[in-house]
């Protein structure tokens, strides 16, 4: 049974509500809905299960109309199973489409259609489900069978229209399927001849294009001729550049300082007569990167973007009808006509390192969006799909919601607690050195800071992080190895509180997502101190695996928790990011797989060496 339908624009408006159903929904499944899956670019995958308080669990499907902008929403809980909502949707996406006018906002006369389609569609799975039980096989339907009421009358007044939910695309899958069972019951009754001559076509297709006939043996002879002469070409080349001169590798210098021999040994400070000296960089590094703004390029590549794809449009289509369409305009846009652009748009984004998974996906909704809109006169298609990728990119990357680490640690000062924020990661993502960047920040902001060594598992955590606390005169509390590394926070948070210190950094030990006893300790770690802020640190030159890390850790806090509401990643930190070029697709498919912002980059060695991430540059160069 369902328990809610909804009609609401893209906007927000609600225009139609099923008033029979009218039942009182646990939680709030639509807002979730439009946070996690519409704003999200997630629309694409049409059904969306939601686990409301109380031990109720609902699944939502929805379908949209893009050339209205208009969302259609069913609501059932997850146990039914209902197999009908599909159509239900597609027949109410028909029909309501006929009687929308952008002037109104109630449509009451609606519910009795809703109830004749509602009746119709029950009617209908009951009927499957009859079949099913008596053992009989499903019949093969055609696109007239599976169409629903508003199909058909629209068809009656001599109107077509296109399908764009789910049901349209089983309607196509069904047909496609009908024909192949009938090429299939053709083919077996023309004989033998025939079976020989389809194997011979089919090896021709594995071996070859389908227009070669016989195996030609002089191509291949001239083939291994050319190559034969590049390989001795190479080979020449190879040996007259042979015995290059030996360059001596000079010690690399940081910054303006001169080349120093001194080693670089911080773990015992002082000169030869024992007094010690301690190390002050914050008088020498100047401000941090994180209080610069970036100034984006004004140079525009849309021009660029654009003649490339309609150069390959033309190759696609011909240049007479690339051009007659984009004069002529008002036509529907199919998910054939976007392919091509989305192919080409897939493909980019993955050589920038977007995991494949994401491309996808991404490639979906923005297909899901434009699937039914008209295209506009002078409009190319690949100039629109490249239009709703860029709002997308713009959508995902922008944070829902804000976080000011600087407000919410004057906030927690006024209420006499320190500010907690906990490192996470793999291992070698750079944690403990960001870490220290993030500590410079925070410094040049009047802000006092503690460090906290709870990474008790590697050799030489706690030696990194005194050096780091030594060169920037901050406190650190320490208790060495082997220690539980969950009472090592919560000991240190104690001494922050007694110090009136406003920001405690705690860093954890590097782990691997697959690694149980770790993520426990961790787990541990987070529900035991409750902190603040949890950043993941992950590099910058990472593709498909940054999707594995966010979503086990994520997966593992969630399910090694002990309270019900668990703790998960607030905060991303890329770090290596200047060592990347234009393959930052890895801040995409971390913000994608975990919707936690990129809160802090690092690009350098350097405690200067942070700074926030340009939403607008990211997207440029994603798509350039």
């Amino acid at each position: 049974m369902l328990e809610q339908l909804l009609i609401f624009t893209r906007g927000g408006l609600i225009l139609w509500t099923c008033k029979e159903l009218g039942n009182a929904l646990r939680g709030s499944p639509i807002d979730t809905l439009i946070r996690s899956c519409l704003l999200e670019e997630r629309s694409a995958d049409g059904v969306f299960n939601y686990d409301a308080p109380g031990a109720a669990a609902y699944t939502l499907k929805w379908t949209f109309h893009n050339e209205l902008g208009l969302v259609f929403v069913a609501i059932y809980q997850r146990i039914l199973h209902l197999l009908y909502v599909d159509e239900l949707l597609y027949a109410m996406r028909q029909e309501f489409s006929h009687i929308y006018d952008p002037k109104r906002t109630a449509y009451d006369e609606f519910d009795e259609i809703f109830r004749q389609l509602h009746m119709e569609a029950e009617a209908r799975a009951e009927e499957m489900r009859k079949l099913k039980q008596a053992g009989k096989a499903a019949p093969l339907l055609g696109k007239k069978q599976l169409q629903g009421p508003s199909q058909r009358g629209v068809q009656q007044g001599g109107r077509k229209q296109k399908s764009g939910s789910n049901i349209g695309s089983a309607t196509d899958e069904d047909g496609a399927d009908s024909e192949k069972h009938r090429g299939l019951v053709n083919n077996s009754s023309n004989g033998h001849q025939n079976g020989t001559k389809e194997s011979i076509a089919r090896k021709g297709k594995e071996n070859g294009p389908p227009e070669s006939g016989a195996f030609d043996v002089n191509k291949l002879q001239k083939l291994r001729a050319k190559g034969s002469k590049k390989n001795a070409s190479a080979v020449i080349s190879k040996t007259s550049k042979e015995e290059p001169k030996k360059n001596v590798k000079m010690n690399r210098v940081w910054g303006d300082s001169p080349p120093s021999e001194s080693k670089l040994d911080f773990t015992n400070p002082g000169d030869e007569s024992g007094e010690g000296v301690v190390e002050v960089v914050s008088a020498d590094q100047g401000d941090s990167m994180m209080d610069k703004e970036e100034i984006v390029s004004s140079e525009s590549e849309d021009e660029e973007d654009d003649k490339l794809e309609g150069a390959k449009s033309s190759v696609k289509k011909g240049w007479f009808s690339s051009m007659f369409q984009s004069i002529s305009g008002n036509s529907v846009l199919e998910k054939s006509d976007l392919q091509p652009a989305l192919k080409a748009l897939k493909d980019r984004l993955m050589t920038k390192n977007v995991a494949e998974e994401i491309a996808e996906k991404l490639c979906e909704s923005v297909a899901a969006s434009l699937e039914g809109k008209k295209l506009g006169s002078f409009t190319r298609i690949s100039s629109t799909v490249q239009a709703a990728m860029e709002e997308a990119l713009l959508r995902i990357l922008t944070p829902k919601r804000s976080i000011d680490i600087l407000r919410d640690v004057h906030a927690a000062k006024e209420q006499g607690k320190p500010y907690v924020i906990v490192f996470v990661g793999v291992n070698g993502v750079g944690k403990s050195t960001n870490l220290a960047k993030v500590a410079y920040w925070l410094l040049q902001h009047e802000i006092s800071v503690m460090l906290a060594a709870c990474d008790t598992f590697r050799s030489g955590a706690v030696e990194q992080l005194r050096t780091h606390a030594r060169r920037l005169q901050i406190p650190i509390f320490e208790k060495g190895y082997e220690k539980d590394p969950a009472i090592v926070a919560k000991e240190a948070i104690q001494e922050a509180s007694r110090n009136k210190s406003d920001v405690v950094l705690v860093d954890t030990a590097g782990r691997m997502q697959d690694n149980e006893p770790l993520m426990r300790a961790l787990s541990k770690l987070i529900n035991l101190n409750n902190p603040d802020l949890v950043l993941f640190v992950g590099e910058a030159l990472v593709g498909n695996d940054a999707v594995d890390q966010l979503s086990k850790f994520n997966q593992k806090l969630a399910d090694l928790s002990a309270v019900p509401t668990a703790r998960l990643i607030d905060g991303i930190l890329l770090t290596k990011f200047d060592t990347i070029d234009d393959k930052v697709g890895a801040a995409l498919s971390m913000v994608y797989i975990s919707g936690a912002p990129v809160m802090f980059v690092g690009c350098g060695q350097s405690y200067t060496d942070l700074k926030k991430l340009n939403v607008k540059s990211i997207v440029k160069t994603l798509l350039k």
